[in-house]
């Protein structure tokens, strides 16, 4: 830090997926960043608590934990059982936690929160929120580290482990419809805690390409209003 300010920098930013820990330790332990808190308020101390700053990456649980398990199996571990899903599915540690943990480690430090279902694929926007400067297009969109297709998986795998998965092609999908519903309801929780303010803790960031709706909403299928009065009188008829 002191090179860069001798320099004449104003900003460092530093990125890297494992600041709050790995994909490998969640697995291993079930839950979501158990030790996010700890990490980084030795980060904190690292930096003499100079940091002002923390953005933060979120994405549905249930995409989350599919892609951790992806990752994991291509590089050898076993095709998760049912136990395995039923306890991710069903940890009570979510998003929420994690940012709590960060904000508890950090006292004073702002954390923006961006969703992977609004940024991915938009590393140039995300530069942009968080540095203020306009950040460079080209090579923005070049897609790294996509999580392998089933059948890529099959042909990655030794033959004991490809024939624990399911057929088909596409996207592995190894949670059912129930814990499938459960993941998506906590990151549900976890967005509308966001929305309602996050009590204090920390910034949903809002997309800036998003447009806003003027006054004047536009009519729909979906809006009611005075045309809709005479129908809405109708009485049902006998017979």
């Amino acid at each position: 830090m002191e090179q860069e300010c001798k320099l004449g920098r104003t900003q460092l930013l530093i990125s890297d997926e494992s600041l709050i820990g790995s994909v490998r330790a969640n697995l291993r332990m079930g839950t979501l960043y158990c030790g996010a808190g700890e990490r980084m308020a030795r980060f904190a101390e690292a930096f003499d608590n100079q940091i002002n700053t923390v953005a933060l990456n979120i994405r549905s649980l249930e995409t989350y934990w599919t892609s951790a398990l992806t990752y994991a199996v291509a590089r050898g571990h076993r095709v998760p059982g049912e136990n395995q899903l039923q306890q991710l599915a069903e940890s009570q540690r979510s998003w929420r936690d994690v940012i709590t943990d960060i904000a508890c480690a950090m006292p004073g430090v702002a954390i923006k929160v961006l969703p992977f279902e609004v940024y991915s694929g938009r590393p140039e926007t995300q530069l942009s929120l968080l540095s203020g400067i306009d950040a460079p297009l080209r090579h923005a969109r070049v897609r790294l580290n996509a999580s392998f297709r089933l059948q890529d998986l099959r042909a990655h795998l030794l033959q004991a482990t490809a024939k624990n998965l399911p057929e088909g092609e596409g996207r592995w999908r190894p949670f059912n419809a129930q814990h499938t519903a459960m993941l998506r309801e906590n990151y549900a929780d976890d967005l509308m805690w966001l929305t309602a303010g996050a009590d204090g803790l920390a910034q949903l960031v809002e997309d800036p390409e998003q447009l806003v709706a003027g006054e004047n909403l536009p009519q729909n299928e979906l809006t009611r209003g005075r045309p809709h009065d005479k129908q809405d009188r109708r009485l049902a008829g006998s017979g």
